[in-house]
């Protein structure tokens, strides 16, 4: 108020502003920051203490955070303007009666308000109490709980580690490494620790998952004040136990409680979850949670209630191979191993659980369970894969498959080139054949294609000979009418007699002067062949093939016997064939010439053959061409083998890879197999164990044998493997089809052994490595040479013979003592010559008492070379001097004689 005096000293009070309650907030506002880079503005309001007469304070002040309103509140109605004076411009102004009466209204509610607050203060301080009281009696009880718990959990896993190891294997899961349990809530979450501060009236304690953070939530209302009721808000705390309250004025200013919303919220403890933090694995001890594996064990304890129960018995078939694991047979009848290995130790085997059974045993067993037994061998993967049959309505004709066979150089393969109208001769080594091919040539006079297939007629080549005599429909013998039947002529009847093929007899050379065709005729009778002109039924014709004379009858003749035959196949099953011949390709890698006899092979088709598999990457025809497919009585040379099969097995067509996986190991396995049965070998009869002993002792020539193809390579192996003596014989270290390499240089280095090439040779890295280490390369093209160097070789190892000559006798008549010379003996040449420097044996009673040599020969005084016989002479032996009148002196000389295989 200001006093201000009027001219006429009147005295007027002037208030200098809007008299009202002074507001107990101040606000301001600040940005609180969060996790991510977030941020939020916020009000700040700050409560001061109300000092109303000498009254209490009601509570401490206190900041409160909130969200910043979204819009500001409608400003109050502006008061009506005072009146002014118009002669000094002081406003003068007097309170209503309105105003003072507000103004006293508005004490009287702050009276109100504080003796409600402090009413609210006592009873909240009543309620904590007994809260902190029931807390903390109920933190004890979870504490002993939560001991008792550990406790027993502890006896558990010590008596149940057994039964949790069993159970791991009966349902086929392990328990996982489990993280840090979390720990469990007390049952007051909400409470405080012990030792901590007790929160203060108006904020409410919440919990995040996983965390134990509290932060403030603070309810406000408005307080009413000013002129008109209006003012700044007034806090209405709630607890998690309470509902809110709110205070609202009715008309005059009393003030009237309004009943809270309900809220869902249950008072108890709740239990923390989510992701482990720091907070959680310091509180871990207070409370401990199940962990993942005593859930499993209850769960697992549970299971075993229901297991004691009788159960049904399952009777399954049961697959048992040639040899099975007792863990897989019993897995096979869904039997407890433990069970088998108690039938068998019945039976007086001791076992464990790995070891392997044998297929009858097995079979005891399973039967004696009550399940049913299905016998399964290692060899049924190859059930189904050859000689299925053929619907008789899907057949067509097919080109017949001849043979040529006979003696080397009666011109087999000079015919066929006649035949091929093909110079084949001019790229053979030495002119003779050292492979076995297929051609396929058209007969002029039908037009349909037959296809041939040449042997060797080597001796060494017998392999391919039968080879060629397994796959084929007819076989053309080939005989010289100038050489006559030939040892290798005699052997390729007896192969088509033991494939059971008809036989065409092409008499050869009729050219020359001295051929005689009927004295070829005739000494096929010696081996019961009979031709058609001897009564018979084979058919003979006189052929020559550097004339090309009845070239065109022979082909008609084997077009007659083809017809006779009536050869059938379907051309649309899978393809089956024989491998040829086989060789590792340095370009193309593996390459098999292979005879297609069923079916139609094509390109992309998945193979076997022996142990080796693939998918056919390309098909090449006898005349160089690429095909797409190759049908029956086809030859075709195959790419895409993973390695190079054996020459003569049989080629199928399976249906995927896994098939071809399963044939191809089983086979691999078998070959394995039976190379550790020949080189362990088993004891047999005495005679091969004497046997064994007489060639324990032998010398071996090592080798290491690389040839350009399979058949080739099996002929080599097959002359060195006769070659072999008591004495001496050659050690193949290393046998395989292409060029030689540093491995091959580096495994002869290790056992200084020889390395030979039939038509290949070493690559450059494997030549200078020969050279440095000084191991010796032999390189052929002809099979004779190869086999007559070797056995000159192996002829070296042969111990030489020593062989006695014998020169003659003499009789000792007396002995002589000479000085610096010693005994003499006085001897009478009685027959023969005496040498001086020959071996001599000293006989006494027809018995032999030193061999030794002459030293001394003596005629009167001078020294000779010889003594003839009737003469006497003075002898002295080499370091022996016992010699008696009467003893006989023979003289002989020893030869050593060289030998040879």
């Amino acid at each position: 108020m200001v006093d201000t005096k009027t001219p006429g000293d009147k005295k007027l009070s002037v208030p200098s502003k809007t008299l009202s309650l002074k507001p107990r907030v101040e606000t301001g506002t600040v940005r609180q920051s969060f996790s991510h880079g977030r941020s939020k503005q916020v009000v700040v309001e700050k409560r001061g203490k109300r000092r109303i007469g000498d009254g209490p304070e009601p509570h401490a002040p206190e900041v409160t955070a909130k969200p910043a309103p979204a819009a500001p509140a409608a400003p109050p109605r502006p008061a009506p303007p005072p009146p002014r004076n118009a002669g000094s411009g002081v406003v003068l102004r007097t309170l209503t009666e309105d105003e003072r009466s507000a103004r006293a209204s508005a004490l009287a509610d702050a009276k109100l308000r504080e003796v409600e607050e402090r009413r609210q203060a006592e009873e909240e301080a009543q309620r904590r109490a007994a809260r902190e009281a029931a807390e903390r009696a109920e933190r004890e009880a979870a504490e002993s709980r939560r001991k008792a718990e550990e406790e027993r959990h502890r006896h558990e896993d010590e008596a149940k580690r057994k039964a949790e190891t069993e159970a791991k294997k009966r349902f086929g899961e392990g328990e996982q490494p489990s993280a840090p349990r979390p720990a469990a809530t007390a049952p007051a979450a909400s409470a405080p620790r012990p030792g901590a501060p007790a929160s203060r009236p108006g904020t409410t304690t919440t919990a995040r998952p996983g965390t134990t953070t509290a932060r403030p939530a603070t309810t406000t209302a408005q307080r009413p004040g000013g002129p008109a009721g209006r003012g700044p808000a007034v806090a209405a705390e709630a607890d998690d136990d309470e509902a809110p309250r709110q205070i609202r004025r009715g008309p005059g200013g009393a003030a009237r409680p309004v009943a809270a919303p309900k809220t869902t919220h249950k008072p108890g403890p709740q239990k923390e979850r989510g992701r482990l933090t720091v907070v959680t694995a310091l509180n871990a001890d207070e409370v401990r949670e199940r962990s993942i594996a005593s859930f499993r064990r209850r769960t697992q304890r549970l299971k075993g209630h229901a297991a004691n129960e009788p159960k049904e018995k399952l009777i399954r078939e049961v697959v048992i191979p040639e040899a099975i694991t007792i863990q897989e047979l019993a897995n096979r009848m869904s039997e407890r191993a433990v069970d088998v290995i108690r039938m068998l130790m019945k039976q007086g085997a001791m076992h464990k659980i790995t070891d392997v059974i044998d297929a009858d045993t097995a079979q005891l067993i399973a039967e004696e369970l009550g399940h049913t037994v299905k016998r399964v061998a290692a060899s049924d993967v190859e059930e189904g894969l050859f000689d299925q049959v053929d619907d008789s309505t899907d057949t067509e004709t097919r080109s017949p498959v001849v043979t040529v066979m006979g003696h080397v150089d009666h011109g087999k393969t000079s015919l066929l080139d006649a035949l091929r109208h093909a110079n084949v001769v001019s790229g053979e080594a030495g002119g003779i054949t050292q492979h076995i091919g297929a051609y396929q040539v058209v007969s002029p006079e039908s037009g349909k294609k037959i296809t041939f297939i040449d042997t060797p007629g080597h001796a060494a080549f017998t392999a391919m000979r039968a080879r060629g005599a397994k796959v084929t429909d007819i076989v053309v013998l080939v005989v010289a009418a100038d050489d006559g039947v030939m040892p290798q002529t005699v052997e390729a009847i007896n192969h088509a007699k033991a494939a059971r093929v008809p036989i065409i007899v092409a008499i050869n050379k009729i050219d020359k002067p001295d051929a005689k065709p009927e004295r070829v005729r005739t000494e096929l009778l010696q081996h019961e062949v009979q031709v058609e002109s001897f009564g018979g039924d084979v058919v003979d014709v006189e052929v020559s093939a550097k004339n090309k004379t009845n070239l065109d009858k022979l082909l008609e003749m084997i077009a007659l016997q083809a017809e006779i035959l009536d050869l059938k196949t379907n051309s649309q099953r899978p393809a089956e064939g024989t491998v040829i011949e086989a060789k590792l390709d340095r370009g193309r890698g593996p390459v098999a010439t292979v005879l297609v006899q069923r079916g139609t092979l094509r390109v992309g088709d998945i193979i076997v053959a022996g142990a080796e598999m693939g998918r056919v990457r390309a098909l090449i025809s006898d005349q160089g061409e690429t095909v797409q497919e190759a049908g029956p009585s086809v030859p075709v040379e195959v790419l895409g083998f993973n390695g190079p099969p054996e020459a003569g097995d049989r080629l199928a067509v399976v249906e995927n890879e896994a098939r071809a996986r399963q044939v191809t190991s089983y086979r691999a396995h078998q070959k394995r197999e039976n190379a550790a049965a020949s080189i362990s070998g088993m004891r047999g009869s005495l005679e091969q164990m004497m046997s064994q002993l007489k060639t324990a002792g032998r010398k071996e020539f090592p080798l290491i044998v690389k040839a350009d193809v399979q058949g080739s390579l099996e002929a080599i192996l097959g002359s060195l493997e006769k070659l072999g003596t008591d004495e001496v014989a050659a050690r193949i270290l290393h046998a395989g089809v292409g060029g030689i390499s540093e491995s091959d240089v580096t495994l002869a280095e290790g056992f200084n052994a020889a390395i030979i090439g039939f038509s290949v040779r070493a690559n450059k890295e494997a030549a200078a490595a020969a050279k440095r280490n000084g191991i010796e390369i032999r390189y052929y093209n002809i099979i004779y040479d190869l086999v007559d160097d070797v056995k000159k070789a192996m002829s070296g190892l042969l111990a030489p013979t020593l062989r006695e000559t014998m020169l003659g006798n003499a009789e000792i008549l007396e002995i002589f003592n000479i000085s610096k010379v010693g005994k003499v003996a006085g001897c009478r040449v009685t027959d023969g010559t005496v040498e001086r420097g020959a071996n001599v044996r000293l006989i006494r009673d027809n018995v032999v008492v030193h061999e030794g040599k002459l030293s001394t020969l003596k005629r009167f005084k001078d020294e000779v070379k010889e003594v003839q016989s009737g003469q006497e002479c003075g002898m002295a032996f080499e370091n022996y001097h016992d010699m008696r009148a009467g003893d006989v002196i023979e003289c002989y000389r020893v030869e050593t004689i060289q030998r040879s295989l």
